[in-house]
């Protein structure tokens, strides 16, 4: 495909999707959003932004085949739970630390990570043999 508006579009837009995707993210864990929706948007920039310039391109965005970055979207996922095991609490049992400050972080946001990532790669897995020159 070759229109230099949705060319344009793309290259304005992908800046904006992916930093409000991950501001989705971030507050996700505790408000409405998080790593689905986070992914989503992260995914529907970069498929604005590659389908006028097609497969190469995304090649270049990504760095990594989307199955990976599918893959490791989902090992963290499942990483995220392994330390509800070691307390000896139902799987996915989130465990939280205070770091000094206040700051509360826990094994959600690796959980959500790893969802963003899984969700990420899947769609642009999905897309990615429609954008072949």
């Amino acid at each position: 495909m070759n229109s230099p508006i949705l060319s344009l579009g793309g290259r304005i837009l992908l800046p904006i999707a992916l930093a409000f995707s991950l501001w989705l993210l971030w507050r996700g864990h505790n408000e409405p959003g998080g790593g689905f929706i986070g992914g989503l948007v992260a995914a529907a920039g970069i498929a604005v932004h590659a389908l006028p310039r097609g497969g190469p391109s995304l090649a270049r965005l990504l760095r990594f085949a989307p199955t990976t970055i599918a893959a490791v979207g989902l090992l963290l996922a499942v990483a995220a739970g392994l330390p509800s095991l070691l307390f000896q609490v139902p799987f996915l049992t989130h465990q939280w630390a205070i770091a000094p400050g206040g700051l509360a972080m826990g094994t959600t946001l690796l959980f959500d990570c790893g969802v963003y990532l899984a969700v990420l790669g899947s769609v642009l897995a999905f897309l990615a043999p429609y954008l072949e020159d």
